[in-house]
């Protein structure tokens, strides 16, 4: 079980990532999961040939916990600065053993992180996110609220809905 976002590679062409000027970027979000320890996310290419599997704390259980990670650019691999999706970013809620990397390392392959609790697999077991921002730079910055106008737009034009066995795009 994964949750997921696709960012269009028009929006992260310059962070020059699978070049020598690969930048870095942050990630954070606030999370509460009713399983504490050590939960994980994974950033891939749209090739899914390139993957970065991390992990993050989350100390105690039911309760809110901002979380920010640091990432690397990665300086190797196919990164698309078009339309296509230039970074894929997954929340592992319960992937099994068999595409589990090394964490907090970029790799060759298709992998998510190891050693991490599962929220999917307990019963009852609850997962919620909010406030996901994702910058270039070292630094988190405070969330970038917008107008409801201009977000459910921009929703219409990401939104990938599923269902009836297909996925498409919604325009």
């Amino acid at each position: 079980w994964l949750l997921g976002q696709h960012i269009e590679g028009l929006n992260t062409a310059d962070l020059n990532w699978g070049t020598a000027n690969a930048s870095p970027i942050t990630l954070s979000f606030w999370v509460y999961s009713s399983i504490a320890g050590t939960h994980g996310a994974t950033l891939q290419n749209n090739n899914s040939d390139r993957s970065y599997p991390f992990t993050y704390s989350i100390t105690s259980a039911n309760t809110w916990q901002y979380q920010t990670i640091t990432v690397p650019g990665d300086t190797t691999g196919s990164w698309y600065s078009n339309n296509n999706t230039g970074i894929a970013l997954f929340y592992d809620l319960g992937v099994g053993t068999t595409y589990q990397g090394t964490n907090n390392t970029w790799q060759t392959g298709n992998y998510y992180p190891s050693n991490v609790v599962h929220p999917v697999a307990s019963s009852n077991g609850s997962f919620y996110l909010t406030g996901v921002q994702l910058e270039k730079g070292t630094q988190a910055t405070s969330f970038d609220f917008r107008h409801y106008g201009v977000e459910l737009d921009l929703c219409r034009r990401y939104a990938r809905p599923w269902g009836g066995g297909s996925i498409g795009r919604a325009y």
